[in-house]
């Protein structure tokens, strides 16, 4: 039980003896820093039952826990009975708090929601760039922060492996690879099928800047243009099955595969499961005529299904082509249904860019109207992009910032930083190395989930790999630096009777006992940032504590052993913070 729900069953009891009414919950807060106290009780709730101004409610429940001994003192601002706790109540299982690994984290049970997070959902035309990075890392955390928050996790990507784009990539190499292979070209398979993604283009624009000067217009010169119409061929022929066209198809995916697993594993997120667009296409033309025969769709005379949502907001939307084919709509819907039949999941959460917020709106809603009661157990982690400084990306034009060469950059720009502060003497060169990855992608992944995931973000790598503010770096400094503390001394049982806490010491205790509840609104919002403010936070709580006030060298050994046992706890929530954020926590730096 953490100090603040403590507090709670405190005033509860407090409550239920002096009014005889036990309350369903009370709010309790941080006390604000102007406010003598710790924890503040909200008593205007409490009007209604108890029938007195809430000045009264709070100076009779303070004065009742004063003369118990229960609190130092008390004081009332408005509705506010702001608590001021003794030292026994700060110090009570610090000890115990301080070597549990996973205070905080909640062990999920047999009742525990299940939770599965689709994220990444990559094209295997092309590399993944800066968007992915960012939603990769937000799939990541919000699956962490689930689990730690006492659900069961399960992660899924479904790759677009199938479509126009795939045969574009295809056509290209056909026509002007020379039989290039990872290889013999010394690329990354993802590389290389986007390389040619970017050369189909280059060709394109050529057949069409050709045929708009031999009379065409532009509209009719795309629909025309030879390579076009190829990779249509190409689709169709993929869609009936065509073993040549199969066989290159599975053999450019499969470079593509090989290459995502490295960058996969260079970000550092994983996946339980993995789905493939090809094998998902054909599901939730089922539901249609399920859909027809109940009335929620209808059919037009061109044969073609729509649904009318113009009630609800919105507008009429296509579910099936006039020729039988679906539409992405189609496909999800199909996969809504097929994930919630073959996986034992209460949650469904789709991680996808903010510029898919209509189609999500319409997808949960037309599974409502089917009828499937886990329908407003959907939830879509709308996400801003990121941009760089001289603007945005655009991947068939080859101008997309590489998520590789993003990762290796971020390991360079650490390596120079770290060299112009000198902080490594000693170090051997693969220990370096190590370093600078740890920081380059530390930087790089608080960099991305500190901010609200609702908001834009302008990446600066330099920026991000600063060893002051509020920046990766600066957290993982810190816990490096609590680290060579107990090196040189493990924490021992301490007489509390030795020695007085201070403010800054309390601060630190209570914003700890904050960790559980964070996580827990974390989850529920599905913001990692919560966590890379919340240990920001503690980091600079930390510091301020520790400019002003000697670990090893305090007044007595009681003292000490105290203050030891503080920073291995501060030490231990950092690494936590960190490890929902996918970042690494150095021992040395």
């Amino acid at each position: 039980m953490n100090l603040k729900q403590k507090t709670a069953e405190i005033l509860s009891n407090s409550i239920s003896e002096i009014f005889n009414y036990v309350p369903e919950r009370l709010e309790i807060q941080n006390t604000r820093k102007e406010f003598d106290g710790q924890y503040t009780l909200v008593t205007f709730p409490l009007i209604k039952e108890l029938k007195k101004s809430p000045e009264e409610i709070g100076s009779t429940i303070g004065n009742h826990l004063k003369d118990q001994g229960i609190i130092i003192d008390f004081n009332v601002v408005k509705g506010f009975l702001n608590l001021d706790f003794p030292k026994y109540f700060w110090l009570e299982n610090l000890e115990e708090n301080a070597k549990n690994p996973e205070f905080g984290f909640i062990k999920s049970n047999s009742n525990s929601k299940s939770v599965m997070v689709e994220y990444s959902s990559p094209n295997t035309n092309k590399p993944i760039h800066l968007g992915h990075i960012r939603n990769n890392l937000l799939g990541y955390s919000v699956a962490e922060i689930n689990k730690a928050a006492g659900n069961k996790v399960q992660k899924i990507q479904i790759i677009n492996d199938r479509g126009i784009h795939i045969c574009k990539s295809m056509i290209a190499w056909e026509k002007f690879g020379n039989s290039e292979t990872p290889e013999t070209s010394g690329l990354k398979g993802d590389h290389l099928v986007g390389k040619y993604y970017v050369e189909y283009d280059k060709h394109y624009r050529e057949e069409i800047k050709k045929l708009v000067a031999e009379g065409q217009s532009e509209e009719d010169a795309k629909k025309n243009a030879p390579l076009f119409l190829e990779a249509q061929e190409m689709l169709r022929k993929w869609e009936t099955g065509d073993e040549k066209v199969r066989e290159l198809w599975a053999k450019m995916n499969g470079w593509v595969y090989a290459g995502f697993g490295e960058t996969y594993k260079r970000l550092g997120v994983d996946f339980d499961h993995v789905q493939y667009e090809s094998n998902t296409y054909l599901l939730g033309k089922d539901l249609i005529q399920k859909g027809l025969d109940s009335g929620v769709f209808y059919q037009k005379e061109d044969g073609s299904v729509w649904i009318d949502l113009t009630e609800d907001g919105l507008d009429e939307k296509l579910v099936l082509r006039s020729d039988g084919t679906s539409v992405y709509m189609t496909q999800d819907l199909g996969t809504a249904v097929e994930r919630f039949g073959t996986f034992d999941i209460d949650k469904l959460i789709y991680v996808v860019g903010n510029e898919q917020d209509y189609h999500f709106k319409v997808l949960f809603l037309i599974l409502q109207k089917l009828g499937y009661k886990w329908a407003d157990q959907l939830e879509h982690l709308s996400y801003g992009m990121v941009n760089l400084p001289d603007g945005k990306m655009k991947s068939r034009e080859g101008t997309v910032v590489d998520a590789d060469e993003l990762m290796e950059d971020m390991f360079q720009t650490a390596k120079e930083i770290s060299a112009e502060l000198g902080k490594l003497e000693g170090y051997s060169d693969e220990e370096k190395d190590k370093l600078y990855e740890i920081i380059g992608m530390g930087a790089l992944k608080y960099y991305i989930l500190k901010v609200d995931p609702k908001k834009g973000i302008l990446f600066d790598p330099k920026e991000s790999v600063d060893f002051n503010g509020n920046t990766g770096p600066f957290i993982q400094y810190t816990f490096a630096r609590i680290q060579s503390i107990l090196r040189k001394e493990s924490p021992k049982a301490f007489d509390s009777k030795e020695f007085e806490i201070n403010e800054s010491e309390i601060e630190i205790i209570r914003h700890l006992h904050n960790f559980e509840e964070t996580i827990q609104k974390a989850a529920e919002e599905l913001s990692p940032a919560l966590i890379a403010n919340y240990v920001y936070d503690l980091v600079k709580i930390f510091n301020s504590f520790y400019q002003n006030h000697s670990v090893l060298k305090a007044e007595n050994d009681d003292l000490k052993s105290f203050r030891l046992s503080l920073s291995q706890w501060v030490a231990k929530s950092i690494e936590n913070s960190l490890s929902l954020l996918g970042i690494a926590a150095p021992e040395k730096m």
